[in-house]
């Protein structure tokens, strides 16, 4: 409300008249002053804070700019290993299962151990029969021996018989020609009448005589050289004993092989570790029958782990081996993992995929596909476990 009071010159006509107040004389006005420049405060701490924030964010957003020009991020990896299946070769009974999930082994550390009493008396029955077949190989040899020498002692008399024969056929045959050039000197003096017919009849006698010593002589030398054949046919009998020491070498090879993989068959019921490993998971319990082929554990080497990250195929040609990774493990977040592009994948992902993705509508959608890469660990201050999940920073500089 405005409480000014008005002149009486501007009072209504209707005021009734009253005595005029006082009024002082006008005081002279002081000339107008001179309006005064409000002075700029400096900036507050508010504007400092949202300033540093904007320069924050610029320079953050800068960054992650420059990261991911220089960089290949991949939040879907897994760390993997050569999962190992023990399995059995054998049947039996599970007699000892001396390892436990999560425990560390050597290489050649028995994990498990399979009956194998049945296995060794098999090899016992092997072992005997190649004992028995030894021994009978043996006599043969002695009887070689014998016979060998009874051939060759009788081969030497027989053919002593022979040339002893001929010598005396050989000399018969002399007294025979000398026998004959008798005869017939005597017949020529029968004709010119100087001897008689009784002298020429001795000359044929003694002639006749000396036809029929070499005819008994022949058959003796033919004897003689009969036996002599007979001696070489008894030394053809070793051939045949030879025949049989053969056969039986080929026996004891059959038997000692048998018996070797028997040997086996005995190792392979006493299962080991073919890896320095760590015990994943455990099938079998002590008690349980396992047929061949039957798995019995899971194990793998804790030193030979990898990462594997499925790239995307429009970042795939920016990486190459041997590029620096930086992973960072999620069961780990305080420690730093570094490792190295190990293999580029040379078929995607889909190619494995067990059930396939045909396409028989005709409607197409582009889905970028993913290449697997493997990442060899460098640096690994913990151990990691397969199946974790972890992500990768590939250095592409």
């Amino acid at each position: 409300m405005d409480q000014s009071v008005s002149s009486p010159a501007a009072r209504p006509a209707t005021t009734p008249a009253s005595p005029a107040p006082f009024v002082p004389p006008p005081a002279s006005r002081p000339p107008p002053a001179t309006p005064r420049v409000r002075r700029r405060l400096p900036l507050g701490p508010r504007t400092f804070i949202i300033g540093a924030l904007l320069l924050a964010a610029v320079a953050y957003g800068g960054y992650e700019i420059y990261l991911r020009l220089t960089h290949v991020y991949e939040y879907d990896a897994r760390v993997t290993a050569d999962i190992v299946t023990i399995s059995s070769r054998a049947d039996g009974w599970v007699v000892d299962v001396p390892v436990r999930e999560g425990m560390r082994v050597e290489a050649g550390h028995v994990v498990a151990v399979i009956d194998d009493r049945v296995a060794k008396l098999r090899r016992d029955a092997f072992r005997a029969q190649i004992e028995g077949v030894r021994a009978e190989r043996t006599r043969l040899r002695a009887e070689r021996r014998l016979a060998l020498n009874q051939a060759e002692a009788l081969a030497k008399t027989r053919t002593a018989t022979v040339r002893v024969r001929e010598q005396a056929l050989a000399a018969m045959q002399s007294d025979l020609d000398l026998a004959k050039l008798e005869l017939d000197r005597n017949r020529s003096l029968f004709a010119s009448r100087v001897i008689n017919e009784r002298q020429l009849q001795v000359a044929q006698a003694a002639v006749d005589k000396l036809q029929s010593q070499m005819q008994q002589l022949r058959a003796e030398q033919q004897q003689a050289q009969g036996s002599l054949e007979e001696a070489k046919v008894e030394q053809e009998k070793l051939t045949v004993i030879d025949a049989q020491i053969a056969a039986l070498d080929h026996q004891v090879a059959n038997l000692a092989a048998q018996m070797h993989q028997q040997n086996v068959d005995i190792e392979d019921r006493t299962i080991r570790s073919p890896i320095p490993a760590v015990i994943d998971r455990t099938f079998v319990l002590p008690g349980e029958y396992v047929q061949s082929g039957q798995r019995i554990m899971l194990l793998h080497n804790p030193s030979e782990v990898w990462v594997e990250a499925n790239i995307k195929e429009t970042q795939i040609g920016r990486l190459k081996v041997g590029q620096r990774v930086i992973v960072s493990v999620d069961a780990y977040p305080d420690n730093r993992f570094l490792g190295r592009v190990a293999r580029i994948g040379s078929a995607t992902t889909a190619r494995f995929a067990l059930l396939p993705t045909p396409n028989p509508s005709g409607n197409f959608t582009k889905i970028t596909q993913r290449l697997p890469v493997k990442i060899d660990m460098v640096e690994m201050p913990k151990p990691l476990t397969p199946g974790m999940m972890v992500e990768v920073e590939i250095d592409v500089r």
